[in-house]
Formats: structure tokens, C-alpha cells, sequence
């Protein structure tokens, strides 16, 4: 488009802005996919990288036990001290999980009645709007 076309053609502010807005929340929108993928690959890599480092260390010290003849063994009460605290730490990491999970469906049930609230919101300052303007002008009989 030439620059002649631009200033013969010309659109009000409003419309203008509109459009650029639009152009910028359609740029984040396509990012967002994104950063949702970015985002989880690098939580995938380093539950992976630290799972691999606990497996590395313990077998170190597994096999450093081994040859420096340190005994391994544990009484039952002890390994039962040890499995009954893993099982209490996976449940409750289990409801901590639940607790955020139901957090952020409320945040965004939260962001949806806000966003539902502003166009209710928009439309009434709409209304009143007209009225007062009705006021001021004249009708023509």
C-alpha cells in the first residue's frame, strides 16, 4: 500500500487502536502454546536430570559400601520406619498437588467471572452513557 492510499484512506483512532490491539493479543495467543510446551520439557529434563543424579549417588554408595565391607543391613523396624514415611510423603504430596490443581481451576473460574463481569460492566457504562447523552440532544420531531 502506497503512502498516498494510506492518507486518502483514512481510519478514526478507535479503529486503529482496535486493530492494533488485536495484532498484539493475537501474537500472545499464538505464543502461549508455546511456552506451554518450553515449559514442560524443561520440567520433564530436570525431574529426569535429578532422578538420575539419586540413582547415581546411591548406587556410589551402594557400591562404595560394598567394597569398604561397611554393612548395608537395617532392622525390620527401621525399614518400616522408612516405607511407612515414603508412603505418608507420596500422599501428601499427592494432596499438595490436588490443592494447587484446584487452585489454579479457581483462579481461572476467578479470571472468567472477572472477564463475564467487565463486558456486564462495559455494557451498563454503555447505557448510562446514552442516556446522559439523549439528554443533551435534541430531538428532532
Amino acid at each position: 500500500m502506497s503512502k498516498n492510499e494510506t492518507t486518502s484512506n483514512p481510519k478514526d483512532l478507535f479503529s486503529t487502536y482496535q486493530e492494533n490491539i488485536d495484532k498484539i493479543f493475537n501474537g500472545i495467543k499464538q505464543s502461549v502454546p508455546q511456552y506451554h510446551q518450553s515449559i514442560t520439557n524443561v520440567q520433564q529434563e530436570f525431574l529426569q536430570a535429578y532422578e538420575n543424579v539419586v540413582d547415581s549417588t546411591i548406587t556410589l554408595q551402594k557400591e562404595y559400601a560394598k567394597k569398604s565391607g561397611i554393612a548395608a543391613n537395617i532392622p525390620a523396624t527401621t525399614l518400616k520406619v522408612m516405607n511407612d514415611t515414603t508412603e505418608e510423603i507420596v500422599k501428601a504430596t499427592s494432596i499438595q498437588n490436588q490443592v494447587a490443581l484446584a487452585t489454579i481451576d479457581a483462579t481461572q473460574q476467578n479470571i472468567k467471572t472477572f472477564n463475564d463481569n467487565a463486558k456486564s460492566f462495559a455494557d451498563l457504562n454503555r447505557n448510562i452513557l446514552q442516556s446522559w447523552i439523549s439528554v443533551f440532544t435534541t430531538k428532532n420531531n
